[in-house]
């Protein structure tokens, strides 16, 4: 097998999963403005309430991902009414809704671990008995055919719902400007807790993928949110489009950089290209 078009391969894989990460957190950074650290959580605790409710009580696996993605996004939904709108109403700065968010992320982290304990978990059934397909020399699983599907399908409804309705069009105006859009009468607040909502529940979604893919554990979120938040600045933070094309650079020069050495330098590159973009381009890729 040659090895090139199984770099290409792995190198969209891991891009889809960075994008799913990278575009709930850049539709919440594009409302408020801050970086929201529990993002990351939100993806171990929809893997593990597929875990629970599939796994454990053995319910139906469709119900079970659908409850996952949900609660993931009521939880989100619930941390900005209960933490975060309190502290804007304050007028807290950014910086004090940063730290609000990783201790909210380090609780929720260590609630899991409480609960499932720290053993590593897989989502799938079967992992060797999945569908394996062919394409272009390389290979690829049917959980990651879906990965990628999944990435794509929530890219194109995302931008259809920014761009073509009511709702899309107000978080819109939240995040050009929140005073403006309060002054035309938008509900800013609302608006932003949908967006809480909707970006958590993607987050959800990836770490469920992931958990069919490679697995759970509790401490999942935390590099799922690096990545994603990686990809985020790569391509230029608050942007849809941005956040796609930063994950997948970042997937294919992570995979492409370890072609040769050890992938233990995976994570590394990953930095290394962080801080290059910081230095030379900080708006990211896709921002002037």
């Amino acid at each position: 097998m040659d090895i090139i078009p199984q770099l290409v391969l792995n190198s969209i894989i891991a891009g889809s999963i960075y994008a799913l990460i990278a575009l709930g957190f850049n539709l919440i950074y594009g409302a408020t403005k801050f970086f929201n650290l529990s993002h990351g959580v939100m993806a171990a605790i929809g893997g593990y309430t597929v875990f629970y409710f599939a796994k454990t009580l053995g319910w139906n696996l469709p119900l079970s991902i659908v409850v996952g993605v949900l609660l993931a996004g009521l939880i989100g939904y619930a941390l900005d009414k209960l933490v975060y709108f309190p502290l804007r109403k304050r007028k807290a700065s950014n910086m004090v809704l940063l730290v609000a968010s990783l201790g909210l992320f380090t609780a929720i982290q260590a609630i899991i671990a409480i609960l499932f304990t720290s053993q590593f978990q897989t989502l799938s059934q079967n992992i060797s008995g999945q569908r394996i397909y062919e394409i272009l020399g390389g290979v690829i699983t049917q959980t990651q055919l879906t990965i990628l599907i999944s990435a794509l399908v929530i890219t194109v409804g995302l931008v259809l719902l920014l761009k073509y309705t009511m709702f899309g069009k107000a978080i819109k105006a939240v995040s050009d400007d929140e005073e403006v859009a309060k002054i035309v009468g938008i509900n800013t607040n609302k608006i932003i807790s949908y967006v809480f909502f909707i970006g958590s529940a993607i987050a959800g979604l990836g770490g469920i993928l992931v958990g069919f893919d490679t697995g759970i554990e509790p401490t999942m979120g935390f590099a799922l949110l690096l990545k994603g938040v990686i990809a985020a600045i790569i391509g230029g933070v608050g942007s849809i489009y941005c956040a796609l094309i930063g994950a997948f650079l970042l997937g294919f020069v992570e995979n492409f950089g370890i072609w040769q050495i050890s992938g233990e330098w995976k994570d590394a590159i990953a930095f290394i290209l962080l801080i290059l973009f910081l230095i030379f381009r900080p708006r990211g890729i896709m921002n002037k």
